[in-house]
């Protein structure tokens, strides 16, 4: 895993300096800048932390950034940290903090994914994921069906749903006569069925090539 750099960036230490170092990151409304630093500090030097806080009452919001000092250690506490940290690359600092929390909560609580951007809410009880019965018309079920129009690799499509929790099994099931790929996907319960079908239908794997997800009957009563 790298990082490129933007065509539109200025200089390189201008990138590692606003782009590659500052990592953004969900933290409990709890968390002090010392219990933030405690956390994050395996991964390499921090320069500073900072906790984002409501401009009227002062109480945290339960985001933070953590900067460090080289782009090789943001990278690996993105990659290694706790998932529910939800830890991303900060924007430059020349965009709206404001835009970019907004952007931060819809991607990670509500918009459906788009490109290769894969959001996850790891911890169940951070989510904000409604149950909608007006939304959801088609029988629920704990197995989904995943359609691509290229082949599947199994080690990767199961790498991919093992990031909802509860997964118990992928089939990736290969047709002879067609270049097309079909896998059948299965979790512990239909809580996280939903969920994963949530994201990952219509997201994009490998880039170009949108999964088509649907559940599938797998012989349960729908209605827990």
């Amino acid at each position: 895993v790298f990082i490129a750099q933007s065509r539109a960036s200025g200089s390189h230490r201008d990138v590692e300096d606003e782009e590659l170092t500052r990592i953004f990151v969900m933290i409990p409304k709890s968390y002090t800048e010392e219990d933030l630093r405690e956390k994050f500090k395996m991964y390499g030097d921090i320069e500073y932390c900072s906790i984002i806080k409501n401009k009227s009452t002062g109480e945290s919001k339960g985001l933070g950034y953590v900067r460090y000092l080289k782009p090789s250690q943001a990278a690996r506490a993105i990659e290694e940290c706790d998932r529910s940290y939800r830890a991303i690359l900060a924007e430059p600092k020349n965009k709206s903090s404001e835009s970019f929390e907004h952007d931060y909560y819809s991607n990670n609580m509500r918009q459906e994914p788009r490109g290769n951007t894969l959001p996850f809410c790891v911890q169940p009880e951070f989510c904000s994921f409604e149950k909608n019965e007006s939304r959801i018309q088609e029988s629920v079920s704990k197995r989904l069906s995943v359609v691509s129009q290229l082949p599947l690799i199994q080690e990767q499509l199961f790498a991919l749903f093992d990031l909802v929790p509860g997964l118990e099994y992928c089939d990736v099931q290969r047709d002879p006569h067609t270049n097309s790929g079909y896998a059948v996907v299965q979790y512990s319960t239909a809580a996280s069925a939903i969920y994963a079908k949530y994201k990952l239908h219509g997201f994009e794997y490998p880039p170009g090539n949108r999964l088509t997800v649907i559940f599938l009957e797998d012989g349960n009563d729908s209605s827990e």
